[in-house]
């Protein structure tokens, strides 16, 4: 009897635990878009002090990163149990504001001038090499910057994940949320730190000394990174910009029972002719509902703005 009781225990511990890794495997592929940006936007963040003192701002936005997920997880599980109907709202500001960063980081260039762009980078590096220049107040600053911009990106990251778990016991919901809050700083802020670091590794290993194939290689290797280098921090820019068309995009139309209707239709209609691209429709179709949702939050957004200073001008 105790025997059939403490196998029925284990049974029901394996489900549960499949049902997290399920879970969690589902919000890690919904938040990939968030994923993405949050990379190359850290990495944008922490570029710009010397050398020597990139892992240590790294370091202190990921403490910075990790405090901001005491605050949200207990604040999204505390809406979960007491007001589970605003999950869904917030799902939809949070697709919103996905659409509408991804959309300024395209009408980037025709909002702000080029000129504008390398006046503020030129005048960046003089005050780096200033030596009247307080460095700890610089640095305190871009990690104060830094560490908004996680919470923002934090909370999207939240807000997807309690989505996904909003129908499941309190359990696996705190089990989850916490999961992908470590997972998702530990693997931010290590590959930040890998990136920032980059080049001084493809450095490292152009000054290998000696004749044979193996240093020869290293070298060669180095070079390659150092070119690579600024080529892949625009590539994940790109793609993350992307990805937050899709996952914004989608969180948009599946919230709005006519607009994913529409998507299953357009995707069920194409499909005769695109075969086994069929697939990737519904994101494709998603990410044009991104592009067109951005391009409405961001024109309302500039309007507002005008607005406000012409009232208070």
């Amino acid at each position: 009897m105790a025997g059939s009781s403490l196998l029925m225990l284990l049974d029901d511990i394996a489900a549960v635990l499949d049902d997290v890794a399920l879970m969690t495997k589902m919000a890690a592929k919904k938040t990939a878009g968030v994923l993405g940006d949050d990379l190359a936007l850290n990495a944008q963040q922490v570029s710009g002090v010397r050398a020597d003192r990139e892992l240590p701002v790294v370091w202190a936005v990921a403490k910075g990163s990790f405090r901001n997920k005491l605050i949200l997880v207990p604040a999204a599980l505390a809406i979960s149990a007491f007001i589970p109907w605003a999950v869904t709202p917030l799902l939809m500001v949070g697709g919103a504001y996905l659409c509408f960063e991804g959309f300024e980081k395209l009408a980037h260039k025709f909002l702000h001038s080029q000129d504008d762009t390398q006046a503020k980078r030129k005048a960046r590096q003089e005050a780096l090499a200033n030596a009247e220049v307080d460095v700890v107040a610089f640095e305190k600053d871009k990690i104060k910057g830094a560490i908004r911009t996680d919470f923002i990106l934090s909370a999207e990251i939240i807000a997807i994940t309690l989505g996904t778990v909003a129908d499941s016991p309190l359990i696996q919901q705190v089990v989850v949320m916490s999961g992908i809050a470590i997972v998702m700083t530990i693997g931010v802020y290590g590959v930040v730190a890998g990136i920032v670091r980059l080049d001084d590794g493809g450095l490292y290993l152009t000054h290998k000394t000696g004749e044979g194939a193996w240093a020869r290689f290293q070298r060669s290797f180095g070079r390659v990174v150092l070119s690579a280098a600024p080529y892949m921090m625009k590539s994940l820019t790109i793609i993350g910009t992307a990805a937050m068309f899709m996952v914004g995009g989608g969180i948009l139309t599946h919230g709005v029972p006519v607009l994913h209707h529409g998507v299953e239709t357009i995707a069920a209609s194409v499909a005769p002719y695109v075969g086994p691209l069929s697939v990737i429709v519904p994101t494709l179709v998603n990410a044009v509902a991104g592009i067109i949702a951005g391009a409405v939050v961001l024109a309302v957004v500039t309007g507002v703005s005008k607005l406000w200073r012409a009232v208070k001008g």
